[in-house]
Parts: structure tokens; sequence; C-alpha cells
């Protein structure tokens, strides 16, 4: 990280950090969407006499204000306009509906929701009305407007809970995490810190700016004084031209996005599908090692991917310059301040190498959830938060995740890793992506079951070869799948497209 990011990292505040990163570079874009351009002076500026129309409209510090929005620069500015206040923020993915955008609002106790009017054939404005949202008002275009001299002082302290972000919810209600400014700040410098970009950078935004990665990937962009092309709605080959015509030199999102891109590349192999393109990364779902190397090799780009969450944005990240061998096979190394203590089932620190579950200690480390039952289960005696993630930390001190404590089958009493089963079938050439989960069994306990999507013309996957293919690749005996199944596209969410293996669990446990 340069000395000028590491001096904005300090920042107290979010507004803080957009305010000196105004004053270094004002002229400098920071947003980049269609024909339109917002520099970091003007992010500042619109930023303020937003606030002041916000301030008008009886939004104050501490207000709870929700927002389902797209990724758009008025969101963006909305967003900073209220962390401009002080206000407390519920950002709700776009795509959600009644029964977690209601959850949201009830629990938030959301005094005020904007939403984008109607947008792409749904009335978000009508579903509010319907959920009785108080002070509804739509931020898609125009956005509240007033005299910055009316503003009351911005907010001096980072360590106040301004952020309510919403887990996926996909088998009970969503979980509302606590954030801090500070806890962004921390989780961005993270992301900046690893992937050490410049200046001369192009970033992108293909994810929904209401998830915890649109502020995590705003820091880097206000550390670094580099801009980002936003997509409000992001599909391939649609999005190549806005790549294109920016010049965009940092893409990715999650490893859905990693294998769009390959697909794209695939249809042109020899020329690169985005010229100025030089780094894939991101995180957000497990990246098979096949991934890795396809990417270097067919697209002639480097491939980092990190490991994140909502409770913490960002926790460790491939850098460019590590091995080959750590970033096909590693989530990358923790920043500074970031401390990763693997346990066993007991609580009790393991030695490097050995696999338990991973706990988390930091800055960036959100405080808890909204639910105070919630976060007392959620942190050990040491202040850890407690991932339900399966892994070991190499003497490197790379993190390798090798499952979720309930993504491990158990077989006839045996511990299978679905993770080392899904890397093993993302090499088979007949596979384009796969999922391995443990389905009920009244012999067994547990069977596993792979089910796979296929590339355009590949020939019918049988269990006989695939079991054989495994067998090829070393996989011990008590590790074949026993059920195959084939699907179209696997089910996924709208964020990162993380698998949503709780849906293949009910669609094929009860066969």
């Amino acid at each position: 990280m340069t000395d000028t990011a590491h001096a904005l990292g300090s920042s107290r505040t979010l507004w803080e950090l957009i305010e000196r990163r105004a004053e270094l570079t004002p002229d400098r874009p920071v947003l980049l969407q269609g024909d339109r351009t917002l520099t970091f002076g003007g992010l500042r500026e619109r930023c303020e006499r937003v606030a002041a129309g916000l301030y008008g409209m009886g939004v104050r510090p501490r207000s709870v204000v929700a927002w389902q929005l797209p990724t758009r620069i008025e969101t963006a500015v909305l967003s900073f306009a209220l962390a401009r206040l002080g206000a407390v923020q519920s950002p709700v993915i776009p795509f959600y509906r009644d029964r977690e955008v209601g959850f949201a609002l009830r629990a938030s106790r959301a005094e005020f929701f904007a939403t984008p009017g109607v947008w792409r054939g749904f009335d978000h404005t009508a579903l509010a009305r319907r959920l009785g949202a108080r002070n509804v008002f739509e931020a898609y275009g125009q956005l509240p407007d007033g005299d910055p001299a009316l503003l009351p002082p911005p907010p001096t302290e980072g360590t106040s809970v301004r952020w309510i972000y919403w887990t996926s919810g996909t088998t009970s209600d969503p979980k509302g995490v606590l954030h801090t400014d500070r806890s962004l700040i921390a989780g961005g410098s993270c992301l900046a810190h690893a992937l050490r970009l410049s200046a001369a950078d192009v970033g992108s935004m293909a994810f929904p700016f209401a998830h915890i990665a649109g502020p995590d990937y705003t820091v880097m962009l206000l550390l670094y004084g580099f801009p980002a092309v936003m997509f409000e709605h992001f599909a391939l080959p649609d999005a190549l031209a806005e790549y294109r015509r920016h010049g965009v030199t940092v893409a990715g999102g999650s490893t859905a996005f990693y294998s769009m891109f390959l697909a794209e590349q695939r249809k042109r192999p020899g020329e690169k599908v985005i010229p100025t393109l030089r780094l894939l990364a991101g995180g957000g779902a497990p990246k098979p090692p096949e991934v890795y190397h396809a990417v270097v090799r067919e697209m002639g780009v480097q491939l980092t991917h990190g490991y994140g969450m909502t409770e913490v944005p960002m926790i460790t990240m491939g850098a460019p310059d590590d091995t080959a061998e750590n970033l096909a096979t590693t989530e990358g190394r923790p920043p500074p301040g970031m401390e990763i203590r693997v346990t066993d089932e007991a609580g009790r620190p393991v030695p490097p190498g050995t696999d338990g579950e991973v706990r988390l200690r930091g800055e960036a480390v959100c405080r808890g959830y909204l639910d105070p039952a919630q976060s007392k289960d959620a942190f050990d005696a040491d202040g850890f938060l407690i991932t339900g993630d399966v892994g070991h930390v190499k003497e490197s001190g790379h993190l390798v995740l090798t499952g979720r404590i309930k993504d491990i089958i158990i077989r006839k009493g045996e511990n299978i890793s679905a993770k080392e089963i899904e890397d093993l079938l993302h090499t088979h050439p007949g596979v384009g992506d796969a999922a391995v989960v443990g389905l009920p069994d009244a012999e067994r306990g547990e069977l596993v079951c792979a089910v796979v999507e296929q590339p355009p013309g590949a020939a019918e996957l049988t269990l006989v070869g695939l079991t054989s293919f495994l067998r090829e690749q070393g996989l011990s005996v008590h590790k074949l799948p026993e059920r195959l199944e084939v699907m179209e596209a696997l089910p996924r969410n709208e964020t990162l497209r993380k698998v949503l293996k709780y849906k293949l669990r009910e669609r094929f446990g009860g066969a």
C-alpha cells in the first residue's frame, strides 16, 4: 500500500475519507457509468447537496434509512450522503422481495425507505407501500437536494454502528449484521493492500452496490484514487463493450464471474476479450484450482481470490505476485490486524496445517448482529467470530478453506469434504460447474451426491464414468459420489452468483 493510501486508511469515518481524497485529487474520476463520469470532487459536492436534501426531509444523525437500489452512481451518492449525516443505513439487495424486504424493514425499524420505483419491470415503490414502509421516496435518478450550509457537522468518530447489512437468509430469516465506518474502511484497506493497484487502474463493479462488497470496493477507490465502471445489470457478452470502452484493468466479482469471462474468451481464442484487462479478482465463493489455471492460461491475466463474508468484508486476499500454487490453492494471507485462529471442536487452537473451524478477530469484523441472542452465539470467549468455515493455515500464513461445517458429509462415520470432490470435478472436460452435497441415507447416514452443469456440446455424463475419472485422479473410494444429477443451471443467488446448496438438498434429498 502506498504512503498516501496508508494515511487515508487511518480516516476515522467514511466521510472524512471522501473529503481527504477530494482534496488530493478533486478532478480525477471515481465512478463511470455509460456516458456519465463523477469525479472525487464532484462526489463530495453532490453528496453534501443530497445530504442537505435528506436533512430537509427529516433525516437526522442516527435516523435509520433503508434503501433498495441498483448499482448506479445515484446509489453511491445517496449512501455517502447518508454517511455525511451520520445516519444508520440498511442496504437491501434489489432482487429481494416481500419476505426479505419486509423482515429488514421491521427488524431495523427503518424510518425512511429509498426505492428505484419501477426497475426491471418490478414496482419497488408498490412493494414498499404494501409492506407499510415509512417515508418512502424514489431515488433512482432525481435525488433530494438542499443547501449544504444548513447541514449539521459531519460525524467525527467511526466506531458507532451506522450500517446494517443482511445475510442471504436462505433457509430462515436474514441476519442483520452490524458494521461501523471503521470496520468498512478496514475491510476495504485489506483489499487494497493485497491487490496492489495504482491510480492508473480502472476497476469495475458488476455486483449489487447494496452488497457488503459495495463499500469494500469503494473504499479501495478512495484510498488509491482510481475509478470504477458501474454496471446496473451485468450480463455477458453485453457488458463487454463497457469494459473495453473504459479500458478496465481489474474485473471480477466471484468464481461464477471468472467462469463467465472464460466462456467469452473461449469464443475468441488467441484474442483478449478485454484488451486492457490484467487482473481478475474476487471472493465470496470457493474457487477450484482449475479455474485459476484456466484463467491464467487462456485469458493471459492474473487471478487473485480472497475470503470474505457479510460479517467480515475482507479477511484474506491473494496477492498478484504470489506463487501460482498459493494463488490456485489458497485464499491468500490476512493483512496486518486480522487474526485467524483455527480451532478443534472444543475451541482449542490447532497447529498450522491442521484442519479446524476458522475464527476471526480484527477491526474489519462486524460488531455483531441486530439480534443480541445471535451476537452472543457468534463470538467465543476471546472475542473471535465463529465462522462455521473449515480450513487450515499453512506455515507461510496462507489460509486454505476446505469447506463449511454444514458441508462436511458424514458417510458411515467418515468425514468427507465436498470441496475436495468439487475441485476434482472441475478438472473433468465434461463438467462446466459442480456442487457436491450430502443427502440423507438410512444405511450410510449420508450419501455423496454430485450435481453438475455441462458445457455446450459435452458428451453425456454417467455416474460410472464420473466415478472412474475421480478414481484416476486419486480420490479415495469412500469419497466417491453415489449419485449424479445433471442440471442445465445450478441454482445461484443474485449477488455474487454463489451456488445455493440448500436448494439442491431440498430438490434431491427426498428422491
